[in-house]
């Protein structure tokens, strides 16, 4: 009889699978407990029942899902936002009128906007400008320069509250798309996707780390960082998707081995490439930046080829190239979505030139979107310039995926820096555009903080300065909009911080019971 050694290790745990997902990496054939040993009995490697040990070394997705169903109280289940407004005219007029036509959907938000006192929704909408008109001259549809990715991803929990409200689920409500089991709908699907996004980035640190750290990082990043404004506060935004979208491009991308990315040699099943194609289409249509993750793939493929070549492998050069011309395919079909919706808004298969005329080829920005004294991604939250050192460590592990993660963060940061008149995003909390690269901030940290050897108290606390910090802000900016417009004020920054407290403490009872008297256009 072919004898194992009681490790149990490959093949199972290179075909991965669901059950990979499930249990963190490990399959569940191998957690049964059984192995064989060198005269074929059965050797017990673990106890049947969990032990203690087994039941913490689980407890980090437990400790996240706890603390983001501990928060969910204190969203804001609205839509007033222009951004807002346009990711969800798509899904409201598909789903109930059938078409393209935003006038009433732009209409409906732009008339609540003004009763708030608030013109801009009509301002960046309706409003008719000879140099810049909303409706289109071809076909004379209003333009919606949101991409499609976020109705498609919301679309289950439309339907679903459609449903609801349709059975009297939330009694009077009228089934218009419009009223508020719909809005909620929407949040709560943008919340959710945000939580899988913090999972899975929770899952890919722990290829490197144990549990404690890449319980902290996940944590520490989510909450020192914008993503936990637009979980909670602007909640139907793209951002919690386009989070998803890409740790799980990442997750599928690495796949289940813990082998280094050039030992892999770009070599994955079919299914695989299937679902990395369908992903990547999803996440490029969330927000068409994110498109730029492809690169990943892309350049560890011509570094496979290299070798293969190298080599003289000829026939695993084909077999390798069908699969990435397959990729190719499935990701151009899932993009039609996106291209059949500019061709009904604009007569042409390719985007307003509202958006495409803010891009410049050189990105005099890249520096100013990182430190830019107002509005850059680092000043306003330090933690991930701590998170992207941590960097150092994986480069020590796996080179060519720290280049990869790199390089994918570099083209994100550079076509930031590329919109001309756009890239301090006014009117934000945060450096919002960088809240998809998350996951790659949560891995660095999570090594950082399995490197040092400090005591777990004290890398906890000063990951709690980082949050109280950033919960500051958030205060600030919820009942403040000047710190969301021209950015943050440095010659005042430190005494509007101590103030927060006691601010806090007088306005507990509207915080806790009626958030609109002191959050604006609530």
């Amino acid at each position: 009889m072919q004898t194992y050694p009681c490790k149990l290790t490959s093949p199972a745990r290179e075909r991965g699978g669901i059950d990979t997902i499930i249990t963190g990496g490990m399959p569940l054939s191998r957690r049964s407990g059984r192995g064989v040993g060198g005269e074929g009995k059965p050797l017990h490697i673990e106890e049947s029942r969990p032990t203690m040990k087994r039941l913490l070394s689980q407890a980090g997705p437990v400790v996240i899902v706890a603390l983001w169903l501990a928060l969910l109280p204190i969203s804001l289940f609205r839509l007033y936002a222009t951004d807002e407004v346009q990711y969800f005219a798509y899904l409201r007029s598909v789903y109930f009128d059938g078409n393209l036509d935003f006038a009433n959907e732009y209409g409906y938000f732009a008339d609540l906007g003004m009763q708030k006192g608030d013109p801009a929704v009509y301002n960046a909408l309706l409003k008719d400008r000879s140099s810049d008109p909303p409706l289109n001259p071809i076909t004379g549809l209003y333009r919606n320069v949101a991409p499609v990715g976020s109705a498609i991803l919301w679309s289950p929990w439309y339907v679903v509250a459609d449903g609801l409200v349709g059975v009297g689920i939330f009694g009077d409500a009228p089934r218009d798309g419009f009223s508020q089991p719909y809005i909620i709908a929407v949040c709560l699907a943008s919340a959710c996707y945000t939580l899988f996004g913090l999972l899975l980035s929770y899952r890919l640190a722990r290829r490197w780390v144990g549990m404690w750290a890449a319980t902290l990082a996940t944590l520490s990043i989510w909450l020192a960082s914008p993503l936990i404004w637009y979980t909670y506060i602007q909640v139907p935004w793209s951002h919690g998707a386009g989070f998803a979208m890409v740790a799980l491009f990442i997750t599928i991308w690495l796949g289940p081995t813990d082998q280094p990315l050039l030992a892999q040699g770009s070599q994955r099943s079919w299914v695989r490439w299937l679902a990395l194609a369908i992903v990547g289409g999803l996440m490029t249509l969330t927000r068409e930046q994110l498109g730029l993750f492809l690169l990943l793939p892309a350049v560890e493929g011509l570094v496979a080829y290299a070798s293969l070549i190298r080599q003289g492998q000829w026939l695993q050069v084909r077999q390798l190239l069908a699969k990435h011309v397959f990729f190719v395919l499935i990701f151009a079909l899932s993009l039609a979505p996106q291209l059949i919706s500019y061709n009904i808004l604009y007569g042409q298969p390719k985007p307003s030139g509202t958006v495409s005329g803010k891009l410049n080829l050189i990105s005099y920005k890249f520096l100013h979107t990182l430190f830019d004294p107002r509005r850059g991604a680092f000043m306003w939250h330090p933690l991930l310039l701590v998170g992207l050192a941590g960097l150092i460590w994986l480069w020590r592990k796996d080179r060519l995926l720290t280049g990869l993660l790199s390089l994918g963060l570099f083209a994100q940061i550079y076509l930031n820096g590329a919109f001309g008149s756009t890239w301090h995003l006014q009117g934000s909390f945060g450096f919002r555009r960088l809240i998809e690269c998350t996951p790659i901030f949560i891995i660095g940290l999570a090594l950082l903080i399995e490197r040092i050897r400090w005591p777990k108290a004290a890398i906890a606390s000063l990951a709690l300065v980082f949050i109280v910090w950033n919960g500051g802000l958030i205060f600030q900016a919820a009942t403040d909009r000047e710190i969301r417009g021209p950015g943050l004020r440095w010659n005042t920054m430190l005494a509007d911080q101590l103030k927060v407290p006691q601010l806090v403490w007088q306005k507990a009872d509207q915080l806790l019971f009626n958030r609109c008297e002191v959050v604006k256009n609530c």
